[in-house]
């Protein structure tokens, strides 16, 4: 049993979790990175929750990563993005 699963045993655990990714290009903007950065580690925070939830007995875990207000960004940082979801989703998958 792993460490979450032992801390989280006798709650009650939620069946379905769902996260915004909202502010990664801000949070990486004022550590002096690149935005693109920010969702790089923004999606690293999102592989790690995948475990996590799971090891906690959550049956259905959403993250909303894209909006239609996501389509305003420049080619480059939607790109990005997408590239960023299909390495993670092979990855999870």
């Amino acid at each position: 049993m792993s460490d979450i699963a032992q801390r989280v045993k006798g709650l009650k655990i939620p069946c379905h979790i769902a996260v915004i990714m909202d502010g990664n290009g801000r949070w990486a903007q004022a550590r002096g990175h690149e935005r693109t950065y920010g969702h790089a580690a923004g999606s690293e925070v999102v592989e790690n929750m995948v475990e996590v939830v799971s090891d906690a007995g959550v049956k259905f875990f959403t993250v909303y990563a894209f909006s239609t207000e996501n389509w305003k960004r420049s080619e480059e940082e939607v790109n990005v993005l997408f590239s960023l979801f299909a390495i993670y989703l092979q990855k999870l998958i």
